[in-house]
């Protein structure tokens, strides 16, 4: 199985990680800057701790996609990729022409995974989140900590559940392309997952 993930920050990231631990290869693409995250600390020796932590196991790759040349490259792993796997901002693979049925044109069984906020449509879309924030807004804080003092999950318990829902949804999408052949576009909100975990809250 080969993933292209163009991923940042923690919940595609970690979703990415579960793929390589499975066995697929995973080629990470960055910007040509790298991914913010190399700097979130400098815990293993030097270099950020959850960095390493996320994006063990994977290949990775500084690409450009405002340049023709490395836009064209990425079409071409593209091509031959049995999953997409993003966490960009909502809308950026539409304004980049890298949409699931345009994809699948060239490549049938490309299954497509988008990691989000809160969605692809509707007014919260554009909205940016982060794992803290939607543990408040989803009710998460208001079942830790005391009744006087509700408190954050210690862990950014947003950002590996989204990326473990991604993981979980793309395993399922490859047994379907398994019996049909065709590849899906799957959509992944942060803000959804754990208002699901808030279910019986």
């Amino acid at each position: 199985i080969l993933a292209v993930s163009l991923e940042q920050a923690v919940a595609a990231p970690y979703c990415g990680l579960l793929m390589a631990n499975a066995g697929a290869r995973v080629i990470k693409v960055e910007r040509p800057e790298g991914d913010f995250a190399r700097g979130y600390d400098s815990g293993a020796d030097g270099q950020s701790a959850i960095f390493a932590w996320l994006n063990r196991g994977k290949e990775s790759v500084c690409l450009n996609l405002k340049a023709d040349e490395d836009k064209a490259l990425l079409c071409r792993m593209l091509a031959k990729a049995d999953v997409l796997v993003s966490n960009l901002a909502p809308g950026a693979l539409g304004r980049m022409g890298l949409v699931g049925a345009d994809l699948r044109q060239q490549n049938p069984g490309l299954i497509t995974c988008a990691v989000t906020g809160y969605g692809e449509t509707g007014e919260a879309a554009t909205k940016k989140a982060y794992d803290f924030l939607v543990q408040g807004e989803s009710g998460i804080c208001s079942v830790t900590g005391t009744e006087d003092s509700p408190s954050r999950v210690g862990v950014s318990i947003t950002d590996i559940s989204t990326g473990m829902t991604a993981f979980s949804a793309i395993l399922r999408a490859l047994i379907q392309r398994g019996r049909t052949g065709e590849g899906i576009d799957i959509s992944i909100s942060m803000f959804d997952v754990m208002a699901d975990w808030m279910n019986m809250p």
